[in-house]
């Protein structure tokens, strides 16, 4: 079988970009297991202020980023993604560095709101990888951007939870500051810019935003089933009995178990589809994932709930590179903007929900929920429009 040739530049970005999106990965998650602990040290408000405080810090960044994704997507979409890529690393690195010298909750509400602005470096990335002559590239290459983001979670929350107890948090952040600036660096100096699409591309993609409407809201609300979990981090490890000096570091290893899962789903997803037809697979993973995550209600001790979430994730991760794949070759810039931005808008409507339920209610409420919402995006699943599936 003769593999698709590759020209020089290609050949770097298929190894660059998806080295970058891995470090850019770690470093948000580098920073994000902590986040919540920090929130805890540094407020002077009580503890259900404090709470609903700590969704909003968390949940802020990715809703600016959903509302300008979609810009962003439409401009980088007209011309070259690495610019805007490697701009959206160096300003995101300032941000992180404004999170160092917060020192009120809005101050860390203002730094965390600027960090979003600028949008997502994955929906660039995405859209250099959807300019691809070869669909099936196109499949490999987000495939492999996926599969790099989720090993960066993997083992972001655990080298972070380590970096924040020995050095401390702010300290930490920096840390993250100066990995965003190497990526930046990185793409800098090892990506070529990507040529232009072609001219004919706007008109055969306005008949896609059928399909991209459902792929969005279908990507919504499965993806909050994957972010609710750090922001209520604190309050979970008090529920399974974890004393109060170990929380940090055994809630990053339970993050870290959700990113392993995460990665493992990735790493199979490309192959699902060619064993199970996508709907049947699609309807099929939304439903165990929204049973593991409703068994969280019965879930004792660490290991328990480790388990529960590790199969919970594992079953969720794959559906966003499934249904995404299929179409990142024919959509736009600005489809995919959109696109990327309901999964970044998921992880603002995780912490938000999470603890505005866990501040009002219990967790035993929160977790039904989010087993309600997997099931309701099981009709989303069979609206989806019919869209070619890309050769083999």
């Amino acid at each position: 079988m003769r593999l698709p040739s590759l020209s020089p530049g290609r050949l770097r970005e298929t190894h660059v970009l998806p080295l970058a999106m891995f470090l850019g990965s770690f470093a948000w998650s580098f920073v994000y297991v902590s986040l919540p602990f920090h929130i805890q040290r540094v407020s002077t408000w009580d503890g259900v202020a404090t709470l609903r405080w700590t969704g909003w810090i968390l949940g802020i960044s990715p809703l600016a980023t959903v509302v300008t994704a979609p810009l962003w997507g439409r401009f980088a979409g007209r011309g070259n993604p690495k610019t805007y890529y490697v701009a959206t690393q160096y300003f995101q690195g300032a941000a992180f560095v404004g999170m160092a010298v917060a020192r009120t909750l809005p101050e860390m509400f203002l730094a965390r709101l600027v960090l979003g602005f600028m949008g997502a470096a994955s929906t660039f990335a995405f859209i250099s990888a959807g300019r691809a002559d070869d669909p099936g590239e196109v499949r490999r290459q987000i495939a492999a951007m996926q599969s790099a983001m989720t090993v960066g979670q993997v083992i972001g929350p655990l080298c972070g939870a380590i970096a924040a107890a020995r050095v401390g948090f702010r300290a930490s952040f920096v840390l993250g500051a100066f990995v965003l600036f190497a990526c930046g660096a990185l793409v800098q100096a090892g990506v070529d810019a990507s040529t232009t699409p072609p001219a004919g591309e706007p008109a055969r993609r306005r008949g896609q935003w059928r399909e991209v409407v459902v792929v969005s809201l279908l990507i919504l609300g499965a993806s909050t089933q994957i972010f609710f979990l750090t922001s209520i981090l604190p309050q979970v490890m008090a529920e399974l009995g974890v004393p109060p000096e170990r929380t940090l570091e055994v809630g990053g290893i339970i993050i870290f178990a959700s990113g392993a899962a995460a990665a493992l789903g990735s790493i199979v997803a490309p192959r699902l589809p060619e064993v199970f037809p996508e709907r049947r697979l699609v309807a099929g993973l939304l439903i165990v994932s929204s049973l593991a995550v409703g068994a969280l209600v019965l879930a004792h001790g660490v290991w328990g709930y480790g388990t529960l979430r590790f199969v919970q994730v594992l079953c969720i991760a794959p559906v966003f590179p499934i249904v995404v794949a299929r179409i990142a070759h024919t959509a736009g810039g600005e489809a995919i903007g959109v696109i990327n931005a309901a999964r970044i808008g998921a992880s603002f409507v995780g912490p938000v929900v999470a603890t505005s339920l866990l501040a009002s209610s219990s967790s035993r409420v929160l977790y039904v929920v989010l087993a309600l919402t997997g099931l309701a995006c099981l009709p989303l699943s069979a609206m989806r429009a019919h869209v070619p599936a890309m050769p083999r």
